[in-house]
């Protein structure tokens, strides 16, 4: 049978992991990617037990493993820092098969992009129309165009392939808060445990990250393009820098300009992330706000579902049908799970919070660790059971 060729759209972390699967299964491919060049501007990522099933498949996990950071433990303090939960690293790991393992979103990327030749990564190739020819999927791109037996939108958010397939299909939806994402300098003496924050109307995280430094978030309720008259960093210290410790120390640690802000989004649910001989993956198809931690880990799940279904058929058009079966209801679900917690944890009215915060006090830690089995216990297709209803493998 002649190599097949598949043209990812993205190199992000979706579109970079499903070059990756594709390529060791002897596919041709090429990675479009509008920027010119292949780099993550960001901070921190958390990538959950399922992620790192996900890279375990790709053969990369102990690979992103030597590159961060895992935690003792972790959990939800309340306004005046007293702790609401807490979940123990250790038995995260028991239960799901791997800890929660946090690294800078650049280190992942280098090490998606390194795994995969050279010659097809192709920066600087925004891409303009996609359609299908009869014979082939069709994409041009500011480089010139591109014939290949499948197509992955792995474009994010505003995708240009769901713009051009999914024409009618609603936008993305404001979640109704903001974000900001900061790294630490290195600290003398980081936290030992990492935790988010809850107050009324926002919220303050921090997690460590390798060499000491500490990758932080915060959010706030805010009408969409809110604008501040004076720098991010200053807003943060108006909004933050009172809060209980060791919130104003890793504040005081963050260079004023390494704060990033962003407005967060999801994505209505689609009908069906396949037409034809193309798909759509990560956020193009799912955008999620980001409470749950898994973005990226579902982006990972979906590039190792698209290849084994590809493995299961020459027929690529049933192919994809089998990934939207299995990808659509799941991601959907987590999106739905990631927007539930994300407005129980910007409640404002004092009741609310107060309800909010005794609940999640009351919660016993073998509860929410079942809770979280549903997205936490996902592993890659053809792998055996991670966990038992005791919990353990």
């Amino acid at each position: 049978m002649p190599q097949r060729a598949a043209t990812i759209v993205g190199g992000g972390i979706g579109g970079l992991a499903a070059a990756i699967a594709l390529h060791r299964r002897g596919w041709r491919v090429e990675v479009l990617e509008r920027a010119q060049e292949f780099t993550e501007i960001g901070a921190g990522i958390s990538l959950w037990p399922n992620a790192l099933h996900a890279l375990e498949s790709l053969g990369l996990s102990d690979t992103i493993r030597a590159l961060g950071a895992v935690e003792a433990a972790g959990g939800v303090r309340d306004g005046r820092g007293r702790w609401l939960s807490r979940t123990d690293n250790a038995e995260l790991a028991r239960r799901f098969g791997h800890p929660l393992l946090v690294l800078h979103r650049a280190d992942l990327l280098r090490a998606l992009t390194e795994a995969l030749p050279a010659d097809s990564l192709r920066p600087g190739s925004e891409v303009s129309a996609v359609h299908d020819d009869g014979h082939r999927v069709v994409v041009e791109h500011r480089g010139g165009e591109s014939r290949a037996d499948l197509v992955v939108g792995a474009d994010g958010l505003r995708s240009a392939v769901r713009r051009a397939l999914w024409p009618d299909a609603a936008g993305p939806r404001y979640a109704g808060y903001t974000a900001w994402r900061m790294v630490t300098e290195p600290l003398a003496e980081p936290p030992a445990e990492g935790a988010a924050t809850w107050g009324r109307g926002e919220r303050f995280g921090y997690t460590a990250l390798p060499g000491g430094r500490m990758y932080c978030f915060a959010t706030a309720s805010l009408p969409a393009g809110t604008a501040f008259d004076s720098a991010e960093y200053t807003e943060l210290l108006r909004r933050f820098g009172s809060w209980p410790d060791p919130v104003p120390a890793l504040l005081a640690a963050v260079p004023a300009d390494a704060v990033l802000r962003h407005d967060l989004y999801d994505l209505p649910p689609l009908p069906t992330f396949v037409r034809g001989r193309v798909t759509l993956l990560g956020d193009a198809a799912h955008a999620m706000t980001p409470n749950l931690g898994q973005g990226a880990c579902q982006a990972l799940e979906d590039a190792v579902t698209l290849a084994h279904c590809l493995d299961s058929t020459p027929d690529v058009t049933a192919a994809l049908r089998s990934y939207d079966l299995l990808r659509r209801p799941r991601t959907q679900a987590v999106t739905r799970r990631s927007a539930r917690l994300g407005a129980v944890g910007q409640l404002a009215w004092p009741p609310a919070v107060w309800l909010r915060d005794t609940a999640a006090r009351l919660t016993p830690t073998r509860a929410t660790l079942r809770s979280m089995t549903p997205v936490l216990g996902w592993t890659a297709p053809g792998a055996g059971p991670t966990v038992t209803r005791s919990g353990t493998r």
